[in-house]
């Protein structure tokens, strides 16, 4: 009979959109730490940032409030780890694909990250916004990211990390030759553990969590 305890602020993402087209990041981070400040001041003790793109100011976000935040890169690196995978191909926007911050923290766990060629990336970007954003899944799109996934697996990736929540609306361990990573699912479960551990050892649910994980150093540059 029990239920989660739960904050949800949801924001309007075409305003978030719309700074993202913009390069606008620094005034995104600002909107999502505001939206944070205020979960925190309902009672929130742990944050989840639902998003992968958006991790681009998880620092920021991080630095506005005094509870943790469990970042979706960590968790997925964990996952990846366990199953003994060290190479991963990288599905997302072309954010998340072509700027550092995504690679970088799967990086610092010790992981090889391979991204789709050009081509590639403007299609599994376009799909993202163009269809997927709009509830639109269509079979053609499908058979087009299988077609990419197969690339990444014949440039050595040895799984492949779902990394744009919308993306498990599309693809998922049947339309892949390797394991697939659904980096939404992993962020709820790992959430799930941290929440439910603190609670049940009774750790102060105010103080920082132990077992979430902590950044990695950045990597040499």
């Amino acid at each position: 009979m029990h239920s989660a305890r739960l904050l949800l602020a949801s924001v309007d993402f075409a305003e978030i959109e719309a700074l993202q087209v913009a390069g606008e990041w620094d005034r995104a981070g600002d909107v999502l730490a505001d939206v944070a400040r205020g979960l925190v001041a309902g009672g929130a003790e742990l944050l989840l940032l639902c998003t992968n793109t958006m991790h681009l100011v998880a620092d920021q976000v991080q630095a506005a409030v005094p509870v943790p935040l469990l970042h979706v890169a960590d968790v997925t690196a964990a996952a990846v780890r366990r199953e003994g995978v060290a190479t991963v191909g990288l599905l997302g926007t072309a954010f998340t694909m072509e700027q550092a911050f995504y690679r970088d923290r799967l990086e610092g766990h010790g992981l090889r990250v391979l991204v789709p060629d050009a081509e590639d990336r403007a299609e599994v970007h376009r799909v993202i916004y163009d269809e997927l954003c709009r509830g639109v899944v269509r079979e053609e799109s499908r058979q087009a990211y299988r077609e990419v996934i197969a690339r990444l697996v014949a440039a050595g990736a040895q799984g492949v990390v779902l990394g744009c929540t919308e993306i498990e609306l599309l693809v998922g361990a049947t339309d892949s030759p390797v394991p697939v990573f659904p980096t939404t699912r992993l962020h709820v479960e790992a959430a799930l553990d941290v929440a439910l551990d603190r609670a049940l050892d009774g750790t102060p649910e105010t103080a920082p969590a132990a077992d979430v994980a902590p950044a990695p150093e950045a990597p040499p540059s």
